[in-house]
């Protein structure tokens, strides 16, 4: 999907990303005055969490990590802290992928300002791959989530994921609950 902006008396800048096959990925199309300043417009942050959010509906983990600045950093819980560079990154999302093959996140909010991003959502599963090298258990989780983002050059350069680990692990049954 090419999406084109036009600021006044500017030309635009098409920006593509290639996988490690040298295959294009989706373009973004942003002004040249907002990439020599580092900055992103709305337009082109939502622009952003559209491909993320079809990359994710595809589970497609080199697309999401495309999607990251090239030495960008994730920091997850299930990653075991923080991770950086597209390859870390892309594991993180195969991980997921692999362990929860039904995985789905459905944003309910993306609150934008400057180049912050603050994504609301939740995030459900089958554990029918096995999560963390743990044999899977069939048992189904569903977790609300907030994922915090800096954007730079249309690209993520930093995500720090926060939601309920251990409840995670209790849902699908690696964890045993103590009872009340």
């Amino acid at each position: 999907m090419l999406v084109g902006f036009r600021v006044a008396g500017q030309e635009n800048v098409k920006r593509r990303s290639r996988d490690r096959k040298g295959r294009h990925g989706h373009a973004i199309i942003v002004a040249a005055s907002d990439l020599s300043n580092n900055r992103m417009t709305r337009e082109h942050i939502h622009t952003l969490f559209d491909q993320r959010h079809d990359a994710l509906r595809r589970r497609d983990s080199t697309a999401l990590a495309d999607l990251h600045a090239q030495m960008g950093v994730l920091e997850s819980p299930s990653a075991g802290g923080t991770v950086t560079g597209r390859a870390a990154i892309e594991r993180v999302y195969q991980a997921w992928f692999t362990a929860f093959p039904d995985l789905d996140f459905v944003s309910d909010e993306l609150l934008v300002d400057g180049d912050r991003v603050v994504e609301v959502g939740t995030i459900s599963g089958t554990d029918t791959g096995g999560f963390m090298g743990l044999p899977p258990t069939d048992k189904p989780f569903r977790l609300p989530m907030i994922v915090l983002f800096t954007v730079k050059d249309g690209h993520i350069l930093h995500e720090r994921r926060v939601y309920d680990f251990t409840g995670l692990l209790v849902q699908i049954g690696v964890l045993k609950a103590k009872p009340a």
